[in-house]
């Protein structure tokens, strides 16, 4: 039943925020519905390809001299750190999985695995369970967690260089990731400083940002304007899509607002990993989307598909009278 419906409804999405968007895909989107330990298998297989590069960083770094390391010349053996680290991910994506209704991620890909390419994924047992709990439509439910996940398809495959900007600017951050275990002390020492005078050191993207180079902070501030632009427009797109086929969106939104409210142990988890980041990424975003388009309507916002260079930054997504300026008068000298 549920493979049947959301077969259904992820073809009715498509066609929904294709013609809202103008966005085209190459192809029909196709759905999955999986468990949640088939969604932890693939975000794991997922991690695995991101992170190889910096897992063989960390091996190398790690076989290196103690006498190198100074204060962390006690060390554990390498196979006992990525023991852990295999750990870790698991316990973060075991409990991910309890709370991810779908998902299109571009980092799901597999070249050699045609048939795992190009999936949106929807977590069953999560959806079954929010329905009953709260008495869901599940025909409306349903339809519009797929327009959220189409969406966000759609934005990668009908805009031609979107997706292979977002895979080689996310591969370059990885790449160029040092893990000197010197450089994490630092980190932790500003860390403590920034605590002291008040500030939350993991406000700005998670741990990743608190031991980023300053090359890897302006490549984390352009990935931070990409994501809340995709987020902001993808909300704001399937509402629209959806207007009159959810009526009961706006009860939907409700109910998974107070479900983002954690635990102070949760909470911790997902500050720490770039969750809390996340959810500030929606509301930027959308005021970004409506105030380009107060100022210059759709023929405006389309500007910034036009090309990389035409992505907003993270300083432009917060004052987005500075990205109205910026790439207004470039597209009025260009025309």
């Amino acid at each position: 039943m549920l493979e049947e419906d959301f077969e259904r409804f992820t073809a009715e999405a498509e066609e929904l925020v294709s013609e809202e968007t103008g966005f085209v895909p190459p192809c029909p989107a196709r759905a999955r519905v999986t468990d949640r330990p088939g969604w932890a298998r693939a975000n794991v297989a997922s991690a695995q390809r991101l992170l190889q590069p910096l897992a063989a960083k960390i091996e190398e770094a790690m076989s290196k001299p103690a006498a190198a390391l100074g204060p962390f010349a006690l060390r554990p053996p390498p196979e006992l750190s990525r023991n852990l680290s295999g750990l870790q991910l698991g316990l973060l994506l075991g409990w991910l999985s309890t709370r991810v209704l779908g998902q299109y991620d571009q980092l799901l890909i597999e070249e050699e695995a045609p048939e795992d390419q190009d999936i949106v994924y929807y977590v069953g047992p999560n959806i079954v369970h929010l329905e009953e709990r709260h008495g869901f439509d599940p025909r409306q439910f349903r339809l519009w967690i797929a327009l959220h996940e189409v969406t966000h398809r759609l934005q990668f495959t009908g805009v031609p260089w979107l997706r292979p900007y977002f895979l080689e600017t996310v591969s370059r951050l990885v790449e160029g990731t040092n893990p000197d275990p010197r450089r994490l002390l630092q980190a932790l020492k500003v860390a403590v400083e920034q605590a002291r005078s008040g500030a939350n050191p993991l406000d700005d993207g998670g741990l990743l940002a608190l031991i980023a180079t300053p090359e890897q902070r302006e490549a984390l501030e352009r990935i931070g304007g990409f994501m809340s632009l995709l987020e902001g427009h993808g909300d704001i797109m399937m509402a629209r899509a959806g207007a009159g086929r959810v009526p009961d969106a706006p009860y939907f939104a409700r109910v998974l607002q107070e479900r983002r409210k954690l635990s102070p142990a949760a909470k911790a988890i997902s500050v720490a990993v770039g969750i809390d980041a996340k959810l500030k990424q929606y509301e930027q975003g959308e005021r970004f989307i409506l105030a380009v388009e107060a100022a210059g309507g759709r023929d405006l916002l389309s500007l910034v598909w036009r090309g990389p260079e035409w992505l907003p930054t993270m300083a432009e997504i917060r004052e987005p009278a500075r990205w109205v300026e910026r790439c207004a008068g470039t597209a009025a000298v260009r025309a």
